[in-house]
């Protein structure tokens, strides 16, 4: 139960201050203190909701309860009283950090009012902080699903360009083959960056169909085509206030590539079967395995947007390019799949470690991921260079 201290040198008045208080708030236990060291001494030993303190106190006067009291709980909320008022002592103790100031004698609606309120600001505070420290775990959660693992210098360059970028708003590319951790870089840059507390709206755009990527992207009116049921927002409104991840854009129609651009120099997009422009507000990351140079010559792809997106161009090297992050990543690898399973993690023996880098690794580092699994549930413990042997395909 959520208690309230009173802290008080006039037993009348304390007496007064607990028979009405308590009457009001019935789920509330209350303590009593007859001075501001004892007062204090509560304050040690338990957190409260709320304190009600007199400022004229012996031992120690209910400013300094006040001064202490929130350098050691900062989220103490107090309500202060006296008989002895004036607007400086009021300013004082407001500016130190009291919620509220009530003079005596004490207006008994006041004070239930003022108490109310501050108990209530004090929930709404400590409701805050759990949302915070949610928000925190889940972003801990979330970073550590695209944590990027290795010590080899391809990958410090990478993170050394993330570390530069990453605060700008500047669009990056992000070039690599499939598999390699093109969607890690994105996140990176999103988690590091001032957009991190907003939204970032991944689209696979090789996985969507051309005559909907429009759509998509940009949303769509009802009755704009068939099977618009209702009015849609686009993926570009979605991501306002934050990051677009344009996943395999190089896999993206010409006639949407012609709106996307659009959209980054006007800042603006619009419906599917709209007239209606939207003000958007997203940093754009793009992805692709193709090499886009090839494919403006090829006509497949526009270059005015090439140039657009590409302020800054990050290129993820195969796994093949970086064996020597191969041992971090089965090490990795093996704790994640142990954790989702709720097993005791494998070990790999030193010989095993040296047949997988010996691998061709034609899926890269989503392929090793698989690998590993593989030779956790078929392997055995350690797993050995003749399981590598057995089970993974040359």
């Amino acid at each position: 139960m959520q208690k309230i201290l009173i802290v008080e040198d006039e037993k009348a008045i304390s007496g007064v201050l607990h028979s009405i208080l308590s009457d009001e708030l019935p789920d509330y236990e209350f303590e009593i203190a007859e001075d501001g060291l004892e007062g204090y001494k509560f304050i040690e030993k338990e957190d409260f909701s709320l304190v009600i303190s007199d400022i004229k106190m012996p031992k120690l006067s209910g400013t300094e309860l006040l001064k202490q009291t929130l350098q050691l709980k900062p989220d103490t909320t107090f309500v202060m009283i006296s008989g002895h008022a004036d607007i400086d002592t009021a300013v004082s103790c407001l500016k130190e950090g009291a919620y509220d100031f009530i003079s005596k004698p004490i207006d008994i609606n006041r004070l239930i009012t003022s108490v109310k309120n501050a108990l209530d600001k004090g929930n709404l505070q400590k409701d805050n902080r759990h949302l915070k420290q949610e928000n925190n775990q889940l972003k801990k959660k979330v970073n550590k699903k695209y944590q990027m693992v290795g010590e080899s210098a391809a990958l410090k360059r990478i993170q050394e360009i993330i570390d530069k970028v990453a605060p700008s708003d500047a669009r990056v590319m992000i070039t690599g083959p499939n598999g390699a951790g093109k969607e890690l870089v994105a996140h990176a840059i999103h988690s590091q960056s001032e957009r991190s507390r907003g939204p970032m709206v991944e689209v696979n755009c090789a996985a969507i169909p051309s005559e909907l990527i429009e759509s998509e992207l940009f949303g769509h009116v009802k009755g704009s085509f068939t099977g618009a049921i209702k009015d849609k927002s686009g993926k570009f409104e979605q991501a306002t206030g934050g990051t677009i991840f344009l996943d395999e854009i190089g896999d993206m129609s010409l006639v949407a590539q012609a709106k996307v651009l659009r959209a980054l120099q006007e800042s603006k997009v619009s419906p599917v079967g709209s007239d209606k422009e939207i003000k958007v507000d997203v940093r754009v990351i793009a992805a692709t395995n193709k090499n886009l140079t090839k494919e403006i010559e090829a006509g497949k792809f526009r270059e005015d947007l090439f140039h657009r997106l590409s302020v800054i161009e990050i290129n993820v090297p195969s796994l093949n390019d970086r064996k020597e992050d191969i041992p971090l990543l089965v090490e990795y690898f093996t704790q994640v799949i142990s954790n989702e399973n709720g097993s005791t993690p494998k070990k790999f023996d030193e010989r095993s470690i040296k047949a997988l880098q010996q691998y061709d690794w034609t899926g890269n580092i989503r392929e090793l991921r698989n690998v590993v699994e593989r030779l956790i549930i078929l392997g055995a413990d350690p797993v050995t260079a003749d399981d590598v042997a057995n089970f993974v395909k040359k």
